[in-house]
């Protein structure tokens, strides 16, 4: 565990293989990403109103399992540059960042509904 709070291990370029246990964590992530992407693809055909924020989370899934299985890629070539750990911390970064503007969106649903409302209690009183 003190080897992960070093910086050979984050910045080695010619990184050791994952472990097992790591490689069997970093497998399951990707088969959950890719089982929320397929659920998430079902889900939003008829979502109305969260339809956009289904559709982003899609994306998020899709997008990393992609980003993912290339790194998985990269460390089984023993890519040196490629399968460097850094690469995993940059990728876990844009995943926070990318969730954030997921959570800003869910943020102003609440609005929207509310809007929506607000029209169609105008529209009601329309020709």
């Amino acid at each position: 565990m003190t080897n992960l709070m070093t910086w050979k291990f984050w910045f080695a370029l010619r990184p050791e293989s994952l472990t097992t246990l790591a490689l069997n964590l970093f497998i399951g992530l990707l088969v959950v990403l890719t089982v929320l992407a397929f659920l998430i693809a079902l889900i939003k055909k008829k979502a109305g109103i969260y339809r956009g924020l289904y559709k982003k989370l899609y994306n998020l899934c899709i997008g990393n399992t992609i980003i993912g299985l290339i790194f998985l890629f990269f460390n089984y070539e023993m890519v040196p540059f490629f399968s460097a750990r850094f690469w995993l911390a940059l990728w876990a970064i844009e995943m926070i960042v990318w969730l954030m503007f997921i959570l800003r969106k869910i943020k102003k649903i609440p609005l929207l509904k509310k809007q929506k409302a607000q029209e169609k209690e105008l529209n009601k009183y329309l020709p």
